[in-house]
């Protein structure tokens, strides 16, 4: 079994805003793949699909993003899954607006949500795909900058973004992490 699980804040208020690139991309992917019947568990909206013969959970955790690692590790521990069957889609300031990068491991980053998950797993190797939001301009605070919605011209960046998110999902579901990575991590936001 796999569990992808996109990083966002819950409810409409946040809908569109940087920090919610995550549900973005996983609310593509359970469009594509078709998905249907959401369940509530783990403090979490979760859809069951089956992808390539295996059986794969989105998850999106309903806590607010800094203490998504309850819903996670809840889920982690319930479910038995290895760390490397698990997929952390979140949003990245770090990484220039339509950027993404995949990762087998390491720190979080500075990514609230991610270093709350790996506080609850008790680890860093679990991978992790970041998709980059741009820094704050000026000296606009950092907080009040990731849940600000996109410019027009960023939103069209990051729709086109998404779908390569999506596409990145399903090499590293077909492929792995390491192949995934050797294809992902090559592309810039230009010659994507």
């Amino acid at each position: 079994m796999k569990v992808i699980v996109g990083l966002g804040n819950p409810g409409g208020k946040y809908e569109g805003t940087r920090h919610n690139v995550g549900f973005e991309v996983l609310y593509e992917l359970a469009r594509k793949w078709q998905a249907s019947g959401v369940t509530r568990a783990h403090e979490a909206e979760i859809a069951e699909v089956h992808v390539a013969g295996e059986k794969t959970l989105l998850v999106a955790p309903q806590t607010f993003m800094n203490l998504s690692g309850r819903s996670v590790g809840s889920l982690m521990k319930f479910y038995k899954v290895d760390l490397e069957d698990l997929l952390v889609i979140s949003d990245d300031l770090n990484l220039p607006c339509g950027q993404l990068r995949l990762r087998a491991s390491g720190s979080s980053g500075g990514q609230k949500g991610i270093r709350d998950i790996i506080a609850h797993l008790g680890t860093e190797d679990f991978p992790r795909l970041r998709v980059g939001i741009g820094r704050p301009p000026g000296r606009m605070d950092v907080s009040t900058f990731v849940l600000k919605r996109f410019l027009a011209e960023e939103r069209e960046t990051m729709d086109l973004t998404v779908r390569d998110a999506v596409d990145a999902v399903e090499l590293w579901l077909r492929e792995g992490v390491t192949a995934a990575m050797n294809k992902v991590n090559t592309k810039s936001p230009d010659k994507a």
